[in-house]
């Protein structure tokens, strides 16, 4: 019956491979149940809280993303979103958390009405596919460069420029890059789930040589959650000077969404010969769903995440290791201690290897055609260089009807790319700089 529903068989996977690429996606990812409330920890939200409805968030809108939409990617909080909330809506502009997650309400609301009418698929599969090409090369340089900065490979912010090389001699350092060697000639000798026994065996190695600190305990009960649960502000939200805040919001993850699921989509071979993603208004309402409910648990607007390349990677093809990613969540309510002691030096080189591997469809790009490299190079190049994929994203939208109108080339511009460059440049105006 599993097997028939998920498709397994048609999909050329098993369910052995399924829980194999859920595991790796969770891995990968398993640090947003501590980073999360931490950073919304800034804004007031009870860290305790936090994490429960950070683990919800994941849970539901994952599970909702295996089961209906069928597709092998994690749902979770959104690492920008949440930043925005807690440093410019609260502190800088002073409202008050519960107002925030008020106007994080609405956007998920908004975004289930557009994609029930099915606007939010037209306007992606109105993309042109230099730019959806742009957007897995761009994602996949940005997860390196997470994964260079979170191993340590690469320091940011050093006096005299932008990045730096770190400290090689240091023994986390080393780990990482023990782990990149590992996990990369397993998967040159094809051996499978390659990238999950590397983070586990160099996870084992770091507590060994005391790199990492074992856990204190392995079980815990969940902290109370009440006092954020259902207590989002959605009257206040409506507030006209709201306005601009909502609107924000709703860009950033309207844009955030479309570029993750089409990379992802592009990885995992998902994509029909025009480019374009098979009933992509299923994932998009999981998305959205998983936005609205992420207000009620008490946390920010919730999405795809890039980390899922990595189960894809291993292996996940269908909506299955969505579900096993989703339990694996739900686990953490309890196994919280043991599951974030995971150490950076363990799970970073695997978002360097996947970036690698989402290069692939640059090849399909044709380099002849000025008017669609200049944009998905734009995509790219802002993507990694303002450490922002919703930057990328929008001044690919921006620059490409420009370039191809100064180019006598008009009529290549389809209806749907004129929306998304106005929604790009509001969300300009609006943007908090």
């Amino acid at each position: 019956m599993i097997k028939r529903y998920f498709e397994l068989d048609s999909l050329n996977t098993t369910i052995s491979k399924e829980l194999l690429g859920g595991a790796t996606t969770f891995i990968t990812m398993v640090y947003i149940i501590i980073v999360n409330p931490k950073i919304l920890e800034a804004a007031g939200i009870p860290f305790g809280a936090s994490m429960v409805a950070t683990i919800l968030s994941a849970f539901f809108g994952t599970l909702i993303m295996g089961v209906y939409a069928k597709m092998p990617i994690a749902i979770a909080p959104y690492m920008g979103e949440n930043a925005f909330i807690a440093y410019t809506v609260v502190k800088v502009m002073g409202y008050s958390w519960q107002t925030a997650l008020g106007a994080i309400f609405i956007s998920g609301v908004l975004f289930v009405l557009i994609t029930i009418l099915k606007i939010r698929s037209w306007l992606a599969n109105s993309i042109p596919l230099s730019l959806k090409i742009g957007f897995s090369v761009g994602i996949g340089l940005f997860m390196t460069f997470i994964g260079l900065n979170d191993t340590g490979i690469v320091v940011l912010g050093v006096p005299g420029a932008p990045v730096h090389i770190g400290n090689l001699k240091n023994l986390t350092v080393i780990l990482s890059i023990l782990s990149f060697v590992l996990m990369s000639v397993l998967m040159i000798r094809g051996v499978p789930g390659s990238i999950l026994i590397s983070i586990l065996l160099v996870t084992v190695l770091s507590f060994i040589l005391k790199v990492t600190p074992l856990p204190e305990k392995i079980l815990s009960l969940p902290p109370d959650a009440s006092e954020i649960f259902l207590k989002l502000d959605i009257i206040g939200a409506l507030n006209f000077g709201f306005i601009s805040v909502i609107l924000t919001l709703f860009v950033m993850a309207f844009i955030d969404t479309i570029g993750t699921l089409i990379a992802l989509a592009m990885k995992a071979n998902l994509l029909n010969e025009k480019g374009e993603l098979d009933k992509i208004e299923r994932p998009m309402l999981a998305d959205a769903i998983a936005t609205t409910l992420a207000s009620l648990f008490g946390t920010t607007t919730s999405g795809a995440y890039i980390e899922s390349a990595t189960g894809i990677a291993a292996g996940a093809k269908s909506g299955l290791s969505s579900v096993f990613t989703a339990f694996l969540f739900l686990l953490c309510l309890f196994f919280a201690p043991l599951f974030s002691s995971v150490p950076a030096c363990a799970y970073a080189p695997a978002l360097i290897v996947v970036g690698m591997l989402m290069l692939s469809p640059i090849v399909k790009l044709n380099f002849e055609d000025l008017t669609e490299v200049i944009p998905a190079f734009t995509v790219v190049a802002l993507m990694c260089f303002t450490y922002n994929i919703g930057i990328g994203m929008t001044a690919g939208f921006v620059i490409y009807p420009i370039i191809k109108i100064l180019s006598n080339r008009t009529r290549e511009i389809s209806s749907g790319m004129w929306v998304l460059f106005s929604i790009s440049a509001i969300f300009y105006i609006f943007y908090p700089y």
